[in-house]
């Protein structure tokens, strides 16, 4: 059982928990009108707009809800050099977020996602972005200021966002990850398919269970924490890492340290929206356990914050108030 005073201990520490985050930053752009006919011109429903909405995407959410939660954070990237960038970025500096490490490229655009949404659910998606990996040149750009942060800020964990965007190339992985091991900073790690073994002797490691039946091409069947362990097995001898934390959707999450482990069923949501849902739960779990270094009370409660924010639609961050107070709420009784 777990005190409520130890919980608001844990929420007032956030404040002083510096994170930053290594990763494919976006701009999520929605388009929010109400259909009521179908165009003569094509079977297709007809749009009328009423409002435009951006919101940030990708690392950058993954940011946001540190700093939603009071954690210091910094971001480093890549993005274009052009107006949805400019937006993006002033997105982030408005939310307090250190913005002094993304660079902008000429030969690269911002990400931007832009969602057509209609009676709350989105009807279609336009994906403008570049998705090759930066060139050396940017790599040593971001690494000569990853290197100064880390040197000068000396934060807690830092965390490396990926999304097949071309940031985080197997050198910056690398470097990266080698760099914080050197220093003695824990790395947690939210990975895609692409470079999904390239993150060696990372500390905490965040696949959802369609990525690690992709990125181990295994099978694994029923969920249990047989099996499951077979999977942190086979992660370990792969990567090395401290940590397995799988997300696996409407049974929860599973953790793993080699010693400890636990399948943590999903809390029972009205579920809205999963947009954002893994960019909160790597937020959520990477600050509980740099603040704590408790892996079982990172899982619990990036477990239901998870949720929480399924309930919304689009992608948002966790509120700090709301989230304690479900934790003291499912975790203190």
């Amino acid at each position: 059982m777990i005190n409520v005073n130890d919980i608001e201990s844990l929420f007032t520490s956030f404040t002083t928990t510096k994170i930053g985050v290594v990763g494919d930053i976006m701009l999520d752009t929605y388009w929010w009108g109400v259909v009521d006919r179908i165009s003569p011109e094509a079977p297709v429903p007809i749009v009328s707009l009423q409002r435009k909405e951006t919101r940030v995407g990708g690392a950058a959410n993954v940011a946001l809800n540190l700093r939603s939660l009071g954690a210091p954070t910094t971001i480093f990237s890549v993005i274009g050099k052009d107006a949805e960038g400019i937006e993006l970025a002033s997105l982030l500096n408005k939310e307090g977020i250190n913005t002094s490490y993304i660079h902008e490229s000429e030969t690269r655009v911002t990400t931007n996602k832009v969602r057509i949404m209609g009676r709350n659910q989105q009807m279609m998606r336009l994906d403008h972005e570049h998705t090759n990996d930066i060139t050396a040149e940017q790599e040593a750009t971001l690494l000569k200021g990853f290197y100064k942060y880390v040197d000068t800020e000396k934060p807690s964990l830092i965390i490396l966002e990926d999304y097949n965007k071309g940031v985080l190339t197997p050198n910056i992985i690398t470097s990266v990850i080698d760099y914080c091991n050197a220093k003695g900073i824990p790395t947690a790690v939210d990975p895609k398919q692409k470079n999904f073994l390239a993150y060696k002797n990372c500390t905490l490691f965040k696949p959802n269970l369609k990525e690690v039946k992709e990125g181990l091409k295994i099978t694994i069947g029923e969920i249990t924490v047989q099996n499951m362990d077979k999977v942190h097995t086979a992660l370990n001898e792969n990567l090395y890492n401290t940590i397995s934390f799988i997300t696996l959707s409407e049974h929860g999450v599973y953790f793993s340290n080699g010693k400890d482990q636990k399948l943590i069923p999903t809390h029972i949501r009205n579920i809205s929206d999963v947009s954002g849902a893994g960019d909160t739960v790597i937020a959520v779990a990477s600050l509980v356990y740099a603040s704590s270094k408790n892996m079982l009370l990172a899982a619990e409660i990036s477990n239901i914050a998870g949720g929480m924010v399924c309930e919304l639609v689009g992608t948002a961050p966790i509120n700090k108030n709301d989230l304690a107070a479900e934790v003291v709420n499912l975790l203190t009784k």
